[in-house]
C-alpha cells in the first residue's frame, strides 16, 4: 500500500512539474493510450464538434480528450492554503485521490495572440512548442467554478513505473485539472503560460496562500470572468514557478483586454499586449531577455496584427502556422495550436502542425 501511494504521489508530482513550454532537448516517446470511450464516429473529421465523455478517448496519435464533472476539490485546495511547491500540490492530490479509490485496486517556445473577431468578440490563439508528446484536452464542468476547456502535456507523467493511463479515467482527468498549460472558460477568459529563458525564477514569500504555475491557471479558469478579475485573484496569492523555471502568463478576455503577467524580482508586473512569446515585455532591467527566436516570432505576430485589425478563425489559424516550429528548423515541434473563440466559446485544435485538420470543442 505504501509503495503504491508513493508511486501515485510521484506521478502526480510529474504532472504538476510540466508548467512551461520549452524544455530540455530530449525525445518524447510516450505511448498514447487507446480510445476508451464512445466519441462520435465523425469527431475526428475537420469542423465537427468533439463531445468528450467521462472516459479518455484518443483523437489522434498523441492527442486525447476527456470530460470532467463533479467536485474537483479545488476549493478545498485553496481553503487549506494552496501549495507553495509542486510537492505540496502533489501531496494534496494524492490525499484527495486516496480518499476516493482503493489503492489496492490498483512534464520550449510558445506564442499567443489576441485579436478581434471579424464577426464580433475576440480570439485568443496559442501555439504550444515542445518535443513530440502526448496531450490531453480536458473539458470541465465542476460543481464549483466556471466550465472550461484546457490542455495538458502528459509526456512526463510516467515515473517509477507508474503511467497516468494506469489510473481510472476520472482520476486521470482530476489530476490533469491541476496541470493546465492553457485554457478558456465559459466567461470568455483565456490564459496561457509561456516560459522565459532566464536564470531567475518566481518564488514569492509574502505570507499569502501559495500557488504553483499550473494551479494558478486553474484558479483563473475556475474563478475569473475578466482580465481585471484574473489580476485581482493573482494578487491574493504567492506564486511559485514549477521546476524553478521563469514563466509569464498571457491572459485575455472577450472585452478585448489582453495582458502579460510577469514577475520581476518576485514583484508582479502587468503589461498590456496582444502578443506574448518567450521574452520579458516589462520595461526595466529584464526587458527583452529571452530567446532570439522568440523576438522573431513576436515581430511576425505583431506584423500580422498591423495588417489585420480583425481576423476570422482561419486567419488566426494561418497566423499561428506562420510562427509554428517547422518554420525555424529546431528540435521542437508545435505540438498543438488552438484558436479559442472567446465569444462563441469554441476551441479549435490543430495537432502537430497539421493545419488542414481540426478538432472543435464547444463549451456547453
Amino acid at each position: 500500500m505504501k509503495q503504491k501511494i508513493k508511486k501515485l504521489s510521484t506521478l502526480v508530482l510529474a504532472c504538476l512539474l510540466l508548467s512551461g513550454c520549452t524544455g530540455p532537448d530530449r525525445t518524447g516517446n510516450g505511448t498514447p493510450q487507446e480510445a476508451s470511450s464512445m466519441i462520435s464516429a465523425s469527431a475526428a473529421a475537420p469542423e465537427d464538434t468533439v463531445k468528450p465523455t467521462l472516459e479518455v478517448a484518443e483523437l489522434k496519435n498523441g492527442l486525447s480528450a476527456i470530460r470532467f464533472e463533479g467536485d474537483s476539490g479545488f476549493d478545498t485546495f485553496l481553503e487549506q492554503g494552496g501549495a507553495a511547491s509542486d510537492q505540496e500540490a502533489a501531496q494534496y492530490l494524492t490525499g484527495l485521490i486516496k480518499e476516493n479509490i482503493s489503492m489496492g485496486d490498483l512534464l520550449f517556445g510558445c506564442s499567443t495572440i489576441s485579436v478581434q473577431n471579424t464577426e464580433g468578440g475576440y480570439f485568443f490563439g496559442r501555439n504550444f512548442d515542445w518535443e513530440p508528446c502526448n496531450a490531453m484536452i480536458v473539458q470541465s464542468a465542476p460543481e464549483s467554478g466556471y466550465k472550461s476547456i484546457s490542455t495538458v502535456n502528459t509526456d512526463v507523467i510516467t515515473m517509477s513505473g507508474v503511467d497516468l493511463s494506469q489510473l481510472p479515467d476520472k482520476y486521470q482527468a482530476l489530476i490533469c485539472l491541476y496541470a493546465p498549460l492553457d485554457g478558456m472558460n465559459e466567461k470568455g477568459l483565456a490564459v496561457s503560460v509561456n516560459m522565459i529563458q532566464d536564470s531567475a525564477t518566481i518564488a514569492q514569500n509574502t505570507g499569502k496562500p501559495g500557488l504553483t504555475t499550473t494551479t494558478a491557471i486553474r484558479l483563473l479558469l475556475d474563478k475569473a470572468a475578466t482580465v481585471d478579475e484574473a489580476l485581482g485573484l493573482l494578487e491574493q496569492y504567492d506564486i511559485h514557478a514549477s521546476m524553478g523555471y521563469m514563466m509569464h502568463l498571457a491572459i485575455a478576455d472577450n472585452a478585448g483586454r489582453s495582458v502579460v503577467v510577469e514577475y520581476i524580482d518576485n514583484e508582479m508586473v502587468v503589461v498590456e499586449t496582444p502578443v506574448v512569446t518567450n521574452f520579458y515585455l516589462a520595461e526595466g532591467k529584464k526587458n527583452g531577455i529571452g530567446t532570439s527566436q522568440s523576438h522573431e516570432r513576436y515581430d511576425i505576430l505583431m506584423d500580422a496584427l498591423r495588417n489585420h485589425e480583425t481576423m476570422n478563425d482561419e486567419e488566426v489559424r494561418d497566423t499561428l502556422d506562420s510562427v509554428s516550429k517547422d518554420n525555424f528548423n529546431e528540435f521542437e515541434a508545435t505540438e498543438w495550436s488552438v484558436v479559442f473563440d472567446l465569444g462563441n466559446l469554441t476551441a479549435r485544435y490543430y495537432h502537430r502542425e497539421n493545419y488542414a485538420e481540426s478538432y472543435t470543442f464547444q463549451l456547453d
